[in-house]
């Protein structure tokens, strides 16, 4: 493996590495790593398991009383994490809506394509026109008929 240190392009009166070794070991802010594909081609090298999307993340969601955590494949569908909830949150998928960073995901986007990682927090709502149709519902008055 080859390290290769990558320039800062901004105005500062730091150098690249605190000098004083306060950094933490042996990885500055700076610092790329960089790998030798068998073909000789040198690349930048992958992150590391955990946080590219292999394997098993915590996804913490808020409904807003309260919070779930859901273990689940990285590379699971927003769909899929909404069939999860309904289980917990008794809310059927259509009625769901889930939110990550401020934007509301759709079923067919990919988890880690979105950039959810371990610990992320997802907010669940529920879809206000569903939500005011149930209210509609219960507020029309039942009509008995005798015969």
């Amino acid at each position: 493996m080859i390290k290769l240190r990558s320039k800062r392009f901004c105005r500062g009166n730091s150098k690249l590495g605190s000098g004083g070794g306060n950094g933490v070991k042996g990885q500055e802010k700076g610092e790329i790593k960089w790998e030798l594909r068998p073909g000789g081609m040198l690349v930048q090298k992958r992150e590391t398991a955990e946080s590219v999307g292999e394997g098993m993340i915590t996804v913490r969601v808020s409904t807003v009383p309260k919070w779930h955590e859901i273990s689940i494949e990285s590379t699971s569908t927003f769909g899929e994490l909404k069939m999860i909830l309904s289980l917990v949150s008794g809310l059927e998928p259509r009625e769901q809506r889930l939110l990550f960073r401020g934007k509301e995901r759709e079923d067919c986007e990919y988890l880690h394509m979105v950039g959810v990682r371990d610990k992320d927090k997802v907010l669940l709502l529920e879809d206000p026109a569903i939500k005011e149709r149930k209210l509609h519902a219960l507020s029309t008055p039942c009509r008995t008929i005798s015969v």
